[in-house]
């Protein structure tokens, strides 16, 4: 990873845990238990890549916006309530009744350390918490609505209209939701993967949240639409795109490279990337796929000129890293 990439992804991911300690309840907040496995979850490790994205996505709507809203802190807050999110939705998938795993971001998952229960409350905290923190940011009130509706429809089950900038085949003309694509997930283990199946799986379970991220950055900049379907353009590919990855890791890596139990898709036959082109081509095919993605993705924000480089050099990492 270039140096400055790592630098992006290190400063933002400290300007994230900042927020994150200030948000969190203390854990000698009564009762102790919930916050504590709370904390054990957000604190476990991790990149922070949504709040980056979501943070460079504001910088650089910041520079094309009709008016310049001060919004940083509003920004970083943001991010970390996405961090929230995505942590609440490790919990839960890690449960027994979901993917049944021992170890994420190298530490014990949360319902091995607190029991089954406190690790249901934890994520459900965290969601709550989320989206107080949302309501609460320093932005005017219409973009406070923008984004809770965004983020709402970003982690449902998508029975919100589709965004019309964003020509993906949902059916019904949805949205994609991480909490439906989670659902269909489930539904299709053991079943023969096609392309649509796993599109529709991964737009909706990973790449949701993670397009999300960066659009609501926009939003908190006061992007315009066309800033902001360019940015949903971008996340859309670069969400896609990291999912593959993450499916190609799980073949190619292993656990403590990548922080959590690798093999699990192919032991429960998951609906994944490599699988739809059969193995051992996949995976060389499933990384020229997510590449073509990266690229469509940096077409999309080709107007903005070299304010995006940043952003784009986060994108391509997601499809460089290696756990």
């Amino acid at each position: 990873m270039a140096s400055h990439v790592q630098e992006l992804i290190r400063t933002g991911a400290e300007r994230t845990d900042r927020a994150l300690e200030r948000l969190l309840p203390s854990p000698d907040t009564a009762p102790h238990s919930i916050h504590r496995a709370m904390r054990h979850s957000v604190f476990a490790g991790g990149k922070r890549l949504r709040p980056v994205l979501c943070f460079e996505a504001w910088r650089l709507a910041s520079r094309f916006a009709p008016s310049a809203i001060p919004a940083e802190q509003a920004a970083i807050e943001l991010g970390a309530a996405i961090e929230m999110l995505h942590t609440y939705s490790l919990i839960h998938d890690d449960l027994p009744a979901l993917d049944n795993d021992d170890l994420r971001r190298g530490q014990p998952t949360c319902h091995k350390v607190f029991g089954d229960a406190i690790a249901i409350l934890a994520g459900d905290a965290l969601q709550t918490l989320a989206f107080h923190t949302i309501a609460r940011l320093d932005c005017p009130a219409i973009t406070t609505i923008d984004i809770l509706k965004e983020i709402a429809s970003a982690v449902g089950t998508g029975v919100g209209p589709a965004p019309a900038e964003v020509d993906f085949d949902f059916p019904a003309g949805q949205a994609p939701g991480m909490i439906g694509g989670q659902v269909v997930d489930l539904e299709s283990e053991g079943q023969p993967p096609t392309a649509a199946l796993v599109e529709q799986i991964h737009r909706a379970k990973t790449g949701a949240l993670i397009t999300v991220s960066i659009v609501a950055g926009g939003h908190i900049a006061g992007a315009s639409h066309d800033t902001l379907d360019r940015l949903r353009i971008f996340g859309g590919n670069a969400g896609l795109a990291f999912q593959i990855v993450d499916d190609v890791l799980d073949i190619t890596e292993e656990s403590a490279q990548l922080g959590k139990t690798a093999g699990k898709d192919t032991a429960v036959t998951k609906a994944t990337w490599p699988a739809v082109y059969g193995l051992p081509d996949g995976v060389a095919r499933s990384l020229a796929d997510a590449q073509q993605l990266i690229a469509d993705a940096f077409a999309a924000v080709e107007p903005f000129g070299t304010a995006a480089d940043d952003l784009k050099a986060i994108a391509q990492y997601l499809v460089d890293r290696k756990n």
